[in-house]
């Protein structure tokens, strides 16, 4: 049976095709190739993501309050309707993240979300989470609005889990997961969302990889950057080639502004940062 509740920290970072090659290199001796990865090389993650029709949830979410929720139909690679899914609320507090999720065929999946009456629980499904969707369904009026896919390699150590997300595509049409996992691109080619996920605090020879390759944390979120898009009336491809017009105006010597922060050790930001090993 697959794991239905998750509690943990995360952080997250925007890194290049060349500090994503580094870091590969430096973690192979202390962390392990997800299984996923081991079969298949990269897996693909779709989701539709759930709000009411004025985006209160991610407008909610964007404006960094201590609690926040948000509601997606999650699948593993292109499902077919008699497909096992999972229909998940993930909740951030204080900055913690709370996952609790649900498997369920996808056309019963659709159905739920259609109707907002809990179904029949079927032996691979969790009744509470069920109920907990429900209600979360009834309070805010959520239907389906957003579709994000993306392909990602996942490694782990112990609860430290590390994932590179790469080729992050939308849509706003076609809200199906069935339909396929094709979009418009959310991050400029050679960028990379890094994540780091752990109950409280980075094994020390992570911290010291940050600190030293100067690695900070960012706010990113796939679906706020894709909604922030949206707002602006402008398609993420679009977005793209402005910047890529902006860059070549730019002297052949410029370089990249480093992001402004501290290197994170404890992933609690309500917690005291511990001194990176040197």
């Amino acid at each position: 049976m697959s794991i239905e509740v998750f509690n943990r920290y995360e952080k997250k970072f925007i890194v290049d095709q060349e500090t994503y090659e580094t870091i590969l290199k430096l973690i192979e001796d202390n962390m392990e190739l997800d299984p996923y990865n081991v079969k298949n090389g990269f897996y693909t993650i779709s989701n539709l993501y759930c709000d009411t029709p004025n985006d209160d949830l991610i407008k909610k979410s964007l404006s960094k309050p201590v609690y926040k929720e948000k509601l997606r139909l999650r699948a593993y690679g292109v499902p077919e309707l008699e497909s096992k899914v999972f229909l998940e609320i993930k909740k951030k507090y204080k900055g913690l993240v709370n996952k609790r999720r649900t498997t369920l065929l996808l056309d019963e999946a659709y159905a739920f979300l259609a109707s907002n009456e809990i179904p029949e629980c079927k032996p691979y499904q969790n009744r509470q989470v069920l109920k907990e969707i429900n209600f979360m369904l009834n309070q805010y009026d959520l239907k389906p609005i957003v579709y994000i896919a993306y392909d990602r390699q996942a490694f782990f150590s112990g609860d430290f889990r590390l994932t590179f997300d790469t080729n992050i595509r939308t849509r706003r049409y076609d809200l199906g997961l069935e339909y396929g996992d094709y979009g418009d691109q959310l991050l400029e080619e050679g960028k990379w969302l890094m994540e780091v996920k752990a109950e409280k605090t980075l094994p020390m020879w992570f911290v010291k990889l940050l600190s030293d390759h100067k690695l900070y944390a960012t706010s990113f979120s796939k679906y706020g950057r894709e909604y922030q898009l949206h707002a602006e009336n402008l398609r993420p491809s679009k977005v793209l080639q402005l910047v890529k017009n902006e860059e070549k105006n730019e002297t052949s010597n410029s370089k990249i502004k480093e992001m402004k922060g501290e290197p994170i050790t404890c992933l609690n930001p309500y917690l005291p940062q511990r001194q990176a090993a040197r």
